[in-house]
């Protein structure tokens, strides 16, 4: 059964929110934004990159049809592609599994990496 995540109606009331289809719901990492290199020197948000630079997000919510996710997973993903949605002042992205570059969790131990690709 799929997870729900929170929700709030008109009137303040939280509701519960279930995701459809493939769909998963991930929340945004704060400290995402700020990196530090193998060195220790802290390398700010703003800075250039180059090439396309992936997320890790950890899962809140997946819809029933979603395989290989789970909630509470942390899922790699390219942000530059991403729906977000604030739900009770919170940030969080949606998108389809086929999205989802890698999981990560503790469920995946056999693997040599701890990733699932």
């Amino acid at each position: 059964m799929p997870k729900q995540a929170p929700g709030q109606d008109g009137s303040g009331e939280k509701l519960p929110i279930t995701m459809l289809h493939d769909r998963i719901l991930v929340e945004l990492d704060r400290e995402s934004g700020e990196r530090k290199s193998a060195g220790g020197i802290v390398i700010p948000a703003t800075a250039e990159m180059g090439g396309r630079r992936l997320a890790w997000s950890q899962v809140v919510a997946v819809g029933p049809q979603a395989r290989s996710v789970q909630a509470g997973d942390r899922v790699l993903f390219d942000p530059e592609d991403k729906a977000e949605v604030e739900v009770h002042g919170a940030v969080y992205v949606v998108m389809r599994e086929r999205d989802v570059h890698a999981v990560a969790a503790d469920r995946l131990g056999d693997s040599s990496t701890g990733l699932y690709l």
